[in-house]
């Protein structure tokens, strides 16, 4: 609900609305939530992979759809699920070997046995999860191919 203010010079002023951002998927309004991350219900699959990845604001929908296609790229085996408002990536009897979220300025790339690949993620100090933060301009394809390769020859998290 929205009322109006006064301001000290006592004429009214609109109070800005608490409504959050929305994106829009084959014709369907999506939430984005804190930090522009989208809100797509749990489930298995690529279909709510590729609606996460197509509801990304703005340069963070090539992020996702990059780091997509390098995962499909580098393991053709690989098993996709939408968990907690994030797309999660596994292999099947081995468990889930990354995941990413949108945040405000950057794009989270996690590696859930992160620190058994080399060199080392950058972040985090969980103690087997380790990831990596993607800004605007700053893929690193090579890079992110070693560690996706690493990470999904290893045994993951959970159960895919």
């Amino acid at each position: 609900m929205s009322t109006n203010k006064k301001t000290s010079e006592g004429a009214a002023r609109p109070r800005k609305s608490a409504h959050k951002s929305k994106a829009v998927v084959k014709g369907k309004a999506v939430k984005l939530l804190s930090g522009g991350n989208p809100q797509i219900a749990m489930a298995a699959g690529d279909a709510p992979v590729q609606a996460y990845i197509a509801a990304m604001p703005d340069w963070k929908s090539g992020v996702g759809r990059r780091l997509d296609a390098l995962i499909e790229r580098h393991v053709p085996e690989v098993c996709k699920a939408v968990k907690w408002n994030s797309p999660f990536y596994g292999i099947e009897g081995q468990g889930w070997f990354l995941g990413f979220h949108v945040f405000t300025r950057y794009v989270k790339v996690s590696f859930f046995r992160g620190t058994s690949l080399q060199p080392v993620p950058p972040g985090g100090k969980s103690e087997e999860a380790r990831w990596i933060d993607i800004h605007e301009n700053d893929f690193d394809e090579a890079q992110l191919a070693s560690w996706i390769k690493q990470a999904a020859a290893r045994p993951g998290w959970g159960k895919v």
